[in-house]
């Protein structure tokens, strides 16, 4: 079996673009793949929690309390949509076939947004819930695609937070390096520089074992 893989990264550095075009590249192999082997695609988590539970952008730069619980929250909601049975049934026995699913943010995420809104001393305390052990065992054994902010990249869509400046911005992409090490996770950096889709779609399918 492939391994999961994890799209992540700083606000505006087009992952969201990256999964559609993952999604696409898969849908369009459906004929080769049986129904069972094709991954599933795991999104807008952080999204759907902030709708449920009224939060905003502003929040994040403005409540450390509401920051800290939101995060716990994706956290929660991250592990919920990573959790899928394996189906003994239908073993993988070609090194081509897709993983088991593809998602657009981490366990990682909470922890840097955490660390760079509320504080250290909070993000270590999200290391400790049981539901992100669970998925940083998960992410061991993962293919994580860090990508590279890209300054005309960056919009903002009315609800992602969006940072104040272009430091503040690099701050969130040195964040993400600093914890996936410390944590001790592998990880594979996709250059700003790959802007074209196709070329991005590439790079994560050379990467995937």
């Amino acid at each position: 079996m492939s391994p999961n893989i994890y799209i992540i990264g700083a606000q505006s550095s087009g992952k969201t673009t990256l999964v559609q075009a993952l999604e696409t590249h898969f849908t369009n192999q459906h004929e080769t793949l049986s129904a069972s082997a094709a991954p599933r695609f795991i999104k807008e988590v952080a999204r759907k929690v902030l709708d449920k539970h009224g939060y905003t952008a502003e929040d994040i730069v403005t409540s450390p309390q509401r920051t800290l619980q939101l995060q716990k929250l994706i956290i929660e909601a991250q592990a919920r949509a990573e959790y899928e049975p394996a189906n003994s049934d239908t073993p993988a026995t070609n090194a081509t076939c897709p993983p088991s699913f593809i998602s657009d943010r981490s366990a990682i995420d909470p922890v840097v947004y955490a660390r760079q809104y509320v504080g250290l001393q909070e993000s270590q305390g999200l290391l400790e819930l049981p539901e992100w052990r669970q998925m940083h065992k998960r992410m061991q054994a993962s293919l994580i695609i860090l990508c590279e902010p890209r300054s005309d990249w960056l919009k903002s869509d009315g609800v992602r937070l969006m940072p104040r400046d272009n430091e503040e911005w690099m701050l969130t992409h040195k964040l993400f390096c600093d914890v996936l090490n410390e944590v001790g996770l592998s990880f594979v950096v996709l250059s700003e520089g790959m802007s074209d889709i196709k070329v991005r779609v590439g790079f994560v399918l050379e990467h995937i074992e």
